[in-house]
C-alpha cells in the first residue's frame, strides 16, 4: 500500500471526525473478543497469542483491507475466555459488601473533589497516555489510524461492579445523597483525566473524536429512575465534557440497552453522536438519523451493526445488504463510521466480520 493510500485512511476518518464529507464512510474495528478469530487470521498459535496479543491483534486487524483504524483492542483476561470480567471476581468484589450500608461507609472513606484534584498525579496519567499512543500507532504504523476510547473522562456510573447490583441499587434508593457524593468523587476524576485529554488534543496527539459513554441501560430502559439520573449524574456528565468541547473535542456517547428514553439527555450533554444500539430492544436507526446534536450539526454515527441479530444470524450476503440498507438509511443525514454495536464474540463468523466490511466497496 502506498504512502497516499495510508494516509486516505487517516485523512478519511479524521474528515468524518469533524463532520465533513468524505468518498465512503470509513470503517473502525478492534472489538474482536474472541482470540480464535485472531489466531485464525495471522496463522498463530495460542501460546504465540498470549506472549503478546496486543501485537497480534494489531496484525490480524490489518487483515481487513477497507479498515481504517482501530478505537481498542480487547484482550480477554484468561486462556479460553472472551470476556474483560470474570463473574468469580465480579462475585469476589461484590461478596466485600452485604448491605447498602455498606457501601454508604464506604463512600464516606472517600476524599473530597477538592482532594482528589489537588492530589492528582497530572503527569503521570499524560506520561502513560502519551506512551500508550505512540506505541500503538507504532503498531499499528501507516496501515491503520489508532482512535482510542476515552472512557476515563465520563465520571463512573457503574459502581455496582464494586458493591453488587442489589446493594448499590439499593443504596441510590435509600441513600441518593451519599450515592450522589460518590459520583460527585467520579466526576473530580473524570475532569482531572479530562484535562490531560484536552492537552493531547492542542498537542495533536488525541483524535479530537472519540468515543466514551457509560452503560445506564438495560434491554426495557434506565437502570434506575431517569430522575435521578437528571439530578444527580447527568450535570456532572455535562460539567467534564463543558471544557472537552471547548477545546474541539467531538465526543460520541456508546448505546448500550434502550437509551430512547434518555435519549435526549445524552444529546443534551453536548454530544457530537452516538454510537452502538441494540435494534432487539426496539431500536430503529430511522429514529436517530433525522436528530441533531446540540450545536445543530448532523450527528456523528458509529455503528450500527448489530452484534446480537445481524452478524449472528446471517450470511455473508445477509450482512452486506444489511450493512447498504444501514449506509443508505444514514446517507446525507449523519456521518457514519463503520463499526460494530458492541464487541465480537465466539458466536460471530468470522466470514461475517469480512463481509461487513467488504459491503463498503460499493459505496
Amino acid at each position: 500500500m502506498t504512502n497516499a493510500e495510508t494516509f486516505n485512511k487517516k485523512a478519511r476518518l479524521d474528515a468524518v471526525f469533524n463532520r465533513q464529507a468524505v468518498d465512503r464512510p470509513p470503517a473502525l474495528g478492534g472489538w474482536i473478543a474472541d482470540p480464535e478469530k485472531i489466531m485464525a487470521l495471522t496463522e498463530t498459535t495460542e501460546d504465540d497469542y498470549w506472549k503478546d496479543p496486543i501485537e497480534v491483534s494489531v496484525r490480524a486487524y490489518k487483515m481487513f483491507d477497507l479498515l481504517d483504524g482501530l478505537i481498542d483492542i480487547f484482550v480477554p483476561l484468561e486462556r479460553g475466555g472472551y470476556r474483560n470480567i470474570t463473574k468469580n471476581q465480579f462475585d469476589e468484589r461484590a461478596q466485600k459488601y452485604t448491605s447498602p450500608e455498606d457501601v454508604v461507609a464506604e463512600i464516606e472513606r472517600l476524599p473530597s473533589p477538592e482532594q482528589v484534584k489537588a492530589e492528582f498525579d497530572y503527569q503521570a496519567f499524560y506520561d502513560e497516555a502519551v506512551a500508550k499512543m505512540r506505541t500503538m500507532q507504532g503498531l499499528c504504523g501507516e496501515y491503520l489510524y489508532w482512535c482510542p476510547t476515552r472512557w476515563e473522562v465520563v465520571p463512573r456510573w457503574e459502581w455496582y461492579q464494586d458493591f453488587g447490583y442489589d446493594n448499590y441499587f439499593m443504596a441510590i434508593r435509600l441513600y441518593p445523597d451519599k450515592v450522589g457524593r460518590l459520583l460527585e468523587y467520579a466526576a473530580a476524576l473524570a475532569e482531572c483525566k479530562g484535562q490531560v485529554i484536552i492537552r493531547m488534543i492542542k498537542e495533536g496527539i488525541q483524535p479530537r473524536c472519540f468515543l466514551c459513554g457509560k452503560d445506564i441501560c438495560g434491554q426495557r430502559g434506565p437502570m434506575v429512575d431517569p430522575g435521578f439520573l437528571r439530578e444527580r449524574w447527568f450535570p456532572l456528565v455535562r460539567k467534564a465534557f463543558t471544557p472537552l468541547r471547548e477545546a474541539g473535542a467531538h465526543i460520541v456517547w456508546h448505546c448500550d440497552g434502550y437509551v430512547m428514553p434518555v435519549l435526549e439527555d445524552i444529546l443534551g450533554l453536548g454530544v457530537a453522536g452516538l454510537q452502538g444500539f441494540q435494534t432487539e430492544t426496539g431500536f430503529r436507526l430511522e429514529d436517530i438519523v433525522e436528530r441533531r446534536a446540540l450545536d445543530g450539526q448532523k450527528l456523528l454515527l458509529f455503528g450500527p451493526v448489530s452484534v446480537t441479530t445481524t452478524l449472528v444470524k446471517e450470511t455473508p450476503a445477509g450482512v452486506k445488504k444489511a450493512v447498504r440498507e444501514a449506509v443508505n438509511i444514514c446517507r446525507d443525514k449523519v456521518h457514519l463510521v463503520l463499526m460494530t454495536a458492541n464487541v465480537i464474540g465466539p458466536d460471530i463468523p468470522l466470514e461475517n466480520v469480512f463481509a461487513m466490511y467488504e459491503a463498503l466497496k460499493e459505496e
